[in-house]
């Protein structure tokens, strides 16, 4: 007798006409009736490498998977693929132990008739997002318990191209679909290209990633994790420009609201001007007596560090201070000089107070108005000596700093003010870094150094042509590097072919570059608002931090916290408190509250912890990850757990969702009324026909309120009763119900990481990753 068992397997690829579109491969679970206790749907993944070759538009992607029965039965299973709308398949090559796999294509309407259908059996709607997209299926042959199978899969694509961008997506998400962790992930990606490579940027991964560029038309990308829910699929693009700067532009623009843009600014690996850039270093280092010991000795290395790294044009000279001030040479020097100044600095001993205007003073008092120049300051204390007063420095230090001045500070352990690091370097166009005693300085200060060693533009400006933008973070521009790129993110309003046209001044020279760009929204750009969010909301946290607060900041702050699903400590109300976040008087108490959390404190780790929060907002490099919800084994006593809540996003939207019900932030529940929209009944065939896109909201949860562009709600269900944050709508039973699962479907209990309850008869694979289990298979002997 058979007993329907165990297996999915990984993607494929396919040649993409449209942009590309992430998806996942489905399983369809039918376990044995009855059901042994120890059945276990899932096979082990032992490791899941990909290895990516772009060679100028044409990608090729090859996985290797090899998967581990752990169970006490073989395993067989059906595999579906559902493929990007549009797409075209033009290789695929699926090996399992050396033997082909046959496969078929399902047209679109069979494939949706089919989800539907399994929707409908099992009451799991995540098969929803897949509708209106053909599909690939293939069975796999049964694995004996104990063995391994290694699957590998090559697929080749074109890679779609928005103007000098090309687009490469490697589908990963798998939080919502398995409940087991992916023990290795690796994803190796070579690129080529006979034009010159600029932008190279990851929207899903950007802070995990190593980029090597050994020239300018290649380069490699690697992720590597271990023992990891993936929960995002692996996005990237690849800028190319014979540009001396090549400048790339994203946009997004939703319905009935200006859009939002990104826009990639990126000089070669090296100075190519034919302008010698010079400019002078000045390094301002603290000897008091709190250095003494492995903090003097790793700020030596750091200056050591930076005096080794002059450029041959550069000049620079160093202060050392504590109660008194000395200087190296009292003047700037040729960086040729270097190496003896890097022998007085180690003779310096750690000993005195700790005078900051004295020492910053005799800095600037060396500067040239007529060359760029930083000023690096260490320092590990408050002003001890001399003028104590913070307000006062700052204003003193402004009349004396002339506009070329870029100042830096680091501070040194949490014995720092941070508003005083953070607002001189605000005003005067650095950045403050801290570091923090786990720390090592000399790391922290030579990396910095590092991205700032070649000075490609400075002072820089731009103009978006006819199309108006505004809200343009980082505030303000900062100078732009060889070897390194810099994003913008803003909103705009208008559209269409602009001629963007960026400013600077190279050594002093005014210089200026055109480039043709497109303000027109692309449906695979959804992340830019929230990157624009985080910005914004790190921008303001400063101002608020710096100036006080102001009743506007506050307010956007929340609004944008909420609109955009953004957590801070200060908003965090989002993820604790739903009721509170989807109600006008939860929001106004919201801002409320928030007022009140912010440290007050200007010194000490909590002071360090919120000035790295802010910075770190403030010059996001991807949209924050969502939050998760709380795994069940960690709900407290007492907790419910519909109260474990988690922050989702689809198709531009942020939902606050529990296990039973996600409901978009836009919804107001005293304020708005939601049309029901019932599992397969007339409505819900209309709607998913004239808007196919809101596919990715009723695959959220069985429950799902959203608001259309027009302001309409609705609240999509399959079964069961209204859920609690939704309480303002219309809700009632559905006219339509699927049929009730039989007993060989019993549900089983929400995963840890399923924001949504899967049924184990119904369960999703990680797309172009997972072999999942089918079921089980026995014969009788």
């Amino acid at each position: 007798m058979k007993r329907i068992a165990t297996l999915l397997m990984l993607l494929f690829g396919c040649l993409m006409i449209a942009a590309p579109v992430s998806a996942d491969g489905i399983v369809i679970i039918d376990p044995p009736s009855p059901q042994p206790p120890d059945w276990e749907p899932w096979l082990t993944i032992q490791y899941h490498r990909v290895t990516v070759t772009i060679d100028d538009q044409v990608a090729t992607t090859r996985v290797d998977q090899v998967f581990r029965n752990d169970g006490e039965r073989p395993a067989e299973g059906t595999y579906l693929f559902p493929l990007p709308e549009g797409a075209v398949v033009q290789k695929f090559v699926m090996w399992v132990d050396g033997q082909p796999l046959e496969s078929k294509i399902l047209p679109a309407d069979k494939a949706r008739s089919l989800y539907e259908s399994y929707v409908q059996r099992h009451q799991d709607p995540a098969l929803l997002e897949y509708v209106g997209r053909d599909a690939v299926s293939a069975h796999i042959y049964p694995i004996p318990p104990g063995e391994k199978r290694r699957i590998q899969l090559e697929y080749t694509q074109v890679l779609p191209r928005k103007d000098n961008l090309i687009h490469y997506v490697y589908p990963l998400d798998t939080e919502r679909f398995s409940d087991q962790p992916l023990e290795d992930v690796s994803i190796n990606v070579n690129i080529s290209s006979q034009a010159k490579l600029r932008a190279i940027y990851s929207p899903s991964h950007q802070d995990q990633i190593q980029v090597s560029r050994p020239d300018d038309h290649q380069a490699s990308v690697s992720y590597e994790a271990h023992n990891v829910y993936p929960d995002r699929n692996f996005d990237l693009y690849v800028g190319t420009s014979a540009d001396a700067i090549g400048a790339s532009l994203l946009s997004y623009q939703p319905a009935n609201e200006d859009g939002y843009f990104l826009l990639f600014l990126t000089p070669p690996l090296k100075n190519e001007t034919n302008v010698a850039i010079s400019r002078d270093i000045l390094l301002v280092l603290d000897v008091s007596g709190s250095m003494e010991g492995e903090k003097l000795q790793q700020a030596k290395e750091a200056l050591g560090y930076v005096l080794r790294h002059l450029n041959p044009e550069d000049r620079f000279d160093v202060i050392a201070f504590n109660s008194e001030v000395r200087s190296f040479n009292g003047s700037l020097l040729s960086g040729k000089d270097a190496s003896q100044a890097e022998s007085w600095v180690n003779r310096l001993e750690s000993l005195g107070g700790t005078n900051i205007y004295q020492a910053l003073s005799t800095a600037l008092g060396e500067v040239s108005t007529q060359r760029p120049t930083v000023l690096i300051f260490l320092t590990d204390g408050l002003p001890t000596a001399g003028i104590t007063d913070e307000n006062t420095l700052l204003k003193l230090i402004d009349q004396e700093t002339p506009e070329n001045v870029r100042i830096f500070p680091f501070g040194v352990g949490y014995d720092v003010n941070t508003l005083f690091l953070d607002q001189l370097a605000q005003d005067h166009r650095g950045q403050s870094a801290y570091v923090e005693p786990h720390q090592r300085i000399d790391e922290q200060v030579s990396a910095f150094y590092a991205k700032i060693q070649s000075p490609v533009l400075t002072d820089i400006t731009l103009d978006f042509g006819d199309v108006k933008t505004y809200d343009v973070y980082p505030q303000p521009l900062p100078d732009l590097y060889a070897g390194s790129q810099l994003i913008v993110a803003g909103r705009y309003a208008g559209r269409g072919a602009q001629t963007l046209l960026l400013r600077g001044t190279i050594d002093g020279e005014p210089q200026q570059y055109r480039y043709q760009v497109d303000f027109s929204s692309a449906g695979d750009t959804e992340f830019i608002p929230r990157l624009w969010a985080a910005r914004k909301i790190g921008y303001l946290l400063t101002q608020i931090r710096l100036h006080g607060e102001n009743k506007e900041w506050v307010d956007a702050v929340t609004t944008l916290s909420l609109r955009y699903g953004i957590i801070t400590p200060y908003t965090s109300f989002l993820i604790e408190e739903q009721e509170q976040a989807l109600s006008s008087e939860g929001r106004a108490q919201a801002a409320d509250q928030f007022s009140q959390s912010a440290p007050e404190a200007a010194v000490g780790a909590e002071a360090v912890e919120d000035s790295k929060l802010r910075t770190n907002l403030g010059n996001a490099q991807a949209p924050p990850v969502a939050a998760t919800m709380v795994p069940p084994a960690e709900i407290a006593p007492g907790q419910e757990a519909a109260s474990a809540s988690a922050i989702r996003y689809a198709g531009g939207k942020t939902f606050l969702c529990t296990p039973q019900a996600c409901t978009d932030t836009e919804f107001v529940p005293d304020q708005m009324k939601a049309q029901d929209v019932a599992f397969m009944s007339d409505l819900y065939r209309t709607l998913l026909s004239e808007h196919p896109e809101w596919a990715a909201y009723f695959s959220l949860a069985h429950s799902v309120t959203f608001v259309a562009a027009d302001g309409q709600a609705y609240r999509f269900q399959i079964a069961g009763e209204p859920d609690v944050l939704t309480q303002g709508s219309t809700a009632t039973p559905p006219a339509t119900h699927p049929p009730e699962p039989t007993s060989t479907e019993a549900p089983t209990a929400t995963t840890p990481h399923t924001p949504s309850p899967c049924p184990a008869p119904l369960t999703l694979a990680m797309g172009a990753l997972a072999l999942v289990w089918i079921g089980q298979k026995s014969r009788k002997m």
